[in-house]
């Protein structure tokens, strides 16, 4: 691995402890709260690619599993893993991974592309990881935890959006795109 690429890994992870550090929404009716680091992994899979992206991912979960307080609201450490979020934040570097993977397969990228994919792989792959894990972790119905979840939808469909014309800009832009060159290449 060279120098370059532990830099963007590390720079993502810190994009995701960044994106920890906007307080989350708590809702009453769920212990998941609503938070911006979705949009991170979207990032991080867009723009670092498939093997990068999950790589940031992982790096940046095994920072909170050592206690380090980057997810929203300041929580950190083993007990995260076994809270009703823990499906979710497993999804995360698989998620970064098939976005990079998938948008390494088109020739020209155009910014419907990369929207499609946040939208259907990306936050539809958080939710079928993360809703089975938070009804089994809460002892509901898988059904019930999709009813729950439905109000996540409104937020992550405007982070898929974001993400989509930050990735898109940021492939399109000179000077990264040559940085960012070598990364494009690597699928896995």
């Amino acid at each position: 691995m060279k120098i370059r690429e532990i830099t963007f890994v590390a720079v993502f992870a810190a994009v995701m402890g960044a994106l920890g550090l906007v307080p989350p929404i708590t809702l009453s009716f769920t212990p998941v709260p609503i938070t911006l680091q979705t949009l991170g992994v979207l990032l991080a899979g867009g723009v670092l690619g498939a093997r990068l992206g999950a790589m940031s991912q992982t790096i940046f979960l095994l920072l909170v599993a050592a206690g380090m307080p980057l997810l929203s609201g300041g929580r950190g450490g083993l007990s995260v893993f076994v809270g009703p979020s823990v499906g979710y934040l497993i999804s995360w570097p698989i998620t970064a991974f098939c976005i990079g993977y998938l948008l390494s397969r088109f020739q020209a990228l155009k910014i419907q592309h990369v929207l499609l994919i946040n939208l259907t792989v990306g936050i539809l792959l958080v939710y079928l990881i993360g809703i089975p894990v938070q009804a089994f972790m809460m002892k509901i119905p898988v059904l019930n935890a999709v009813k729950l979840s439905l109000i996540y939808i409104p937020g992550d469909i405007l982070k898929a959006i974001l993400a989509s014309i930050l990735v898109f800009r940021l492939r399109k832009h000179p000077v990264i795109s040559r940085s960012f060159a070598a990364v494009y290449t690597k699928h896995i």
